[in-house]
């Protein structure tokens, strides 16, 4: 579980409705032709943006910004620099059948074990990583669409709600209704926007920048196992993936 979108998104979302509550009653809040304009008129303008299975897919896609399963990296250079000994000892059929805690280093060493050349090993995970880190693109592409489309109907909704206030003028009892439209969808817009849907986005942005450094770095592992090379320079080399201030900590253990 990532805590800080899950503290982030319930917290930001808890000091609206606590600053509403002070305000008066919620009910006051709640504005069902508002949230139909913010609410469907937001989702259906993006959907008309991406493919269908894109836009479905991004709830999926999102769940990855509530989670954290990314592997820890010092345990996956750990774990590759022990391949990387057991393959020098024995050689790369050693590897065959070894569990590892990663499907895509699992992959890897199966690419390894079935003697493919350097060039297929790195081009066939090099393209894994591509579409993983793309899958993550889109994502957050639709939920920063979201985040920019909401606002903008709020804006809709505050030119429809003002329009019908003024066409209802001799009337009086018209005006309220009509005014909480134009006032509400903009708030609901921004609540939206800065709130939740911006907060996703930039965490999947977060995720595929991570993603892909993690697949990288297993990508250099495999290409210098299969070189053959000293498990020790292998650590060296992986280690440079590190912020400098843990790698100088970690290599120094």
């Amino acid at each position: 579980m990532d805590l800080a979108t899950i503290v982030g998104i319930i917290g930001a979302l808890a000091l609206i409705v606590v600053s509403m509550l002070l305000a008066g009653d919620l009910g006051m809040f709640v504005n069902a032709p508002s949230l139909v304009i913010v609410f469907g008129g937001s989702i259906f303008a993006v959907m008309a943006k991406f493919g269908l299975g894109q836009f479905l897919g991004a709830a999926k896609v999102a769940g990855k910004s509530f989670s954290n399963k990314m592997p820890d990296v010092f345990e996956l250079i750990d774990e590759i620099v022990a391949l990387a000994d057991e393959a020098r000892k024995g050689g790369l059929l050693s590897l065959e059948g070894k569990e590892v805690s990663s499907d895509f280093l699992q992959r890897g060493i199966q690419l390894l074990v079935d003697g493919h050349d350097p060039d297929v090993v790195k081009a066939t995970l090099g393209k894994d990583k591509i579409q993983a880190v793309e899958r993550h693109n889109v994502g957050s592409q639709i939920f920063m669409s979201l985040a920019d489309m909401a606002p903008a109907m709020g804006m809709i909704g505050t030119l429809i709600g003002l329009v019908a206030m003024l066409a209802n003028m001799d009337d009086p009892k018209s005006i309220g209704p009509a005014m909480a439209v134009a006032l509400l969808t903009t708030l609901y817009g921004a609540v939206v926007a800065n709130a939740i849907c911006a907060p996703i986005g930039e965490k999947l942005k977060l995720r595929a920048a991570e993603e892909a450094m993690t697949k990288s770095l297993v990508i250099d592992a495999l290409l210098a196992i299969q070189a053959g090379q000293n498990p020790r320079v292998i650590d060296g080399i992986l280690r440079t993936y590190l912020p400098e201030g843990k790698r100088v900590a970690e290599g120094g253990e």
